[in-house]
């Protein structure tokens, strides 16, 4: 049956599908796992996630292609990314097989809400693993549960592809030097939002953060990765502990290098050589590539490429991922998982 969704006007917003995936870890092993239509998630008040933290999640999306296939985007990549996420916090891992099977099963199951090719729209996927049952005290879990659930979503930055202005956040760190700012862990993202509060109160689309141990360095873009194309046309994007390894990042360093010709590093990035960049953007599953117009960091206002266009590396780039994730350009090999 067809469903009555306006896909080329999506936000990024919740929306209940009539399916999702859930499975149970318990006396050291995780179940069979399974689809259900239940959206609550049922659990101990006293569960480890509610109280430590104890969880972590993954963003990932389901791409249709021109002849009607859906593909997933270097799923494999999102598995190990969740399983060093558990061994960070001492969670049960989810096996990348029971990973990618466990996605596989809810696009399928939900295939009516992949958005058309040609819309922009995708299907988004939200991998969530937390720690739960009767403890009270601060340790590891022993029990836990893994869902996958999905919605079509639209741009997370509105608009698209235009050049947003940033601000950069001196008053609030995302994560502690040697913390789990490596991790995709909820707990970062609360730590964050003061600083994304603010910066959208003044304006800006975000706010950018810095080394949390000299605040000299860029590290992230609010909920997204930083990189610039220098003038003498190098492709840079910062390296830390601190930062989420993006699947878009390492996606993007690769067709820079490859694709484009580029002389791709990760490296610091120190606030008093923003001026050497040309182009600067901020990218990531949700955002995918939004176009940095200017940063201001206190003291000075920061423009780039230009603040209403634009630059013509971030478009070839973008053009290349988008191309790649909705089967228009052939990928690199073992990147696309075909949904059969």
């Amino acid at each position: 049956m067809a469903v009555n969704i306006d896909w080329e006007n999506l936000g990024f917003d919740y929306l209940n599908l009539p399916f999702r995936y859930i499975s149970y870890y318990k006396d050291g092993k995780w179940d069979a796992g399974k689809l259900t239509e239940d959206n609550q998630l049922h659990m101990s008040e006293s569960s480890t996630a509610l109280h430590y933290g104890q969880q972590g999640f993954e963003g990932m999306k389901a791409y249709r292609t021109k002849t009607g296939e859906i593909q997933l985007f270097r799923p494999d990549r999102n598995a190990a990314r969740l399983q060093a996420t558990a061994r960070r916090l001492r969670m049960a891992e989810v096996p990348t097989d029971k990973f990618i099977d466990a996605v596989m099963q809810v696009v399928k199951a939900n295939e009516e809400y992949v958005p058309p090719h040609g819309t922009g729209a995708t299907l988004y996927l939200r991998p969530l693993l937390i720690g739960v049952g009767d403890i009270i005290g601060v340790k590891p879990a022993t029990e836990y549960i893994f869902t996958v659930f999905a919605m079509p979503v639209g741009a997370y930055f509105k608009g698209g592809l235009v050049p947003s202005k940033f601000v950069i956040s001196r008053d609030y760190d995302r994560a502690a030097p040697l913390g789990t700012g490596g991790s995709k862990v909820g707990g970062n993202y609360a730590a964050s939002l003061q600083a994304e509060v603010e910066a959208k109160e003044a304006g800006y689309a975000d706010a950018i953060y810095l080394d949390p141990s000299t605040h000299t360095k860029i590290e992230e873009v609010g909920s997204a990765n930083f990189f610039g194309i220098t003038k003498e046309g190098e492709f840079i994007t910062p390296l830390s502990t601190s930062i989420l390894p993006s699947i878009t990042k390492y996606s993007l360093l690769y067709l820079a290098e490859h694709h484009l010709g580029l002389n791709a590093r990760e490296g610091d990035v120190f606030v008093k050589d923003l001026d050497q960049f040309a182009e600067v953007g901020a990218c990531g599953t949700a955002a995918v590539i939004t176009p940095v117009a200017s940063i201001d960091d206190g003291e000075k206002h920061h423009v780039f490429y230009s603040e209403t266009e634009v630059g013509p590396t971030i478009k070839k780039l973008y053009d290349e991922l988008v191309g790649i994730q909705f089967g228009d350009i052939e990928a690199p090999e073992g990147w696309i998982f075909k949904v059969n």
